[in-house]
């Protein structure tokens, strides 16, 4: 099993989701995050002073597959995500050891 997180624009979400659901993804972890990458912080203006705003906020959306699935919902990620322009966002993916569903006490792959 693979665990995905994807950090991306926020006004993206509502179609990585629909494109999660589309590929069989029954179920996701959503926060609202900040950071910064090459598109780093900018300025603004807020009562006539400029302040600069370092972190800039985005959406992660973490889902745990089986290994097997992992290309395909990159995909469904890269595809509903991307605008083209920076700060996209980014994907990791990592080894998940054990899962279990408090529940019913189902481990694993039953578990997802």
């Amino acid at each position: 099993m693979k665990k995905i997180e994807a950090v991306i624009k926020p006004f993206k979400i509502e179609e990585v989701k629909d494109a999660l659901a589309e590929a069989g993804i029954t179920g996701m972890t959503v926060s609202e995050v900040k950071g910064y990458g090459r598109q780093a912080g900018h300025t603004e203006l807020y009562r006539g002073a400029e302040y600069v705003v370092d972190f800039i906020p985005k959406v992660k959306v973490e889902v745990v597959v089986k290994a097997d699935d992992v290309d395909s919902v990159i995909e469904k990620i890269m595809n509903a995500a991307r605008t083209g322009k920076i700060g996209d966002g980014k994907i990791f993916v990592t080894d998940v050891e054990r899962v279990i569903r408090i529940r019913t006490g189902e481990e694993d792959e039953e578990a997802i």
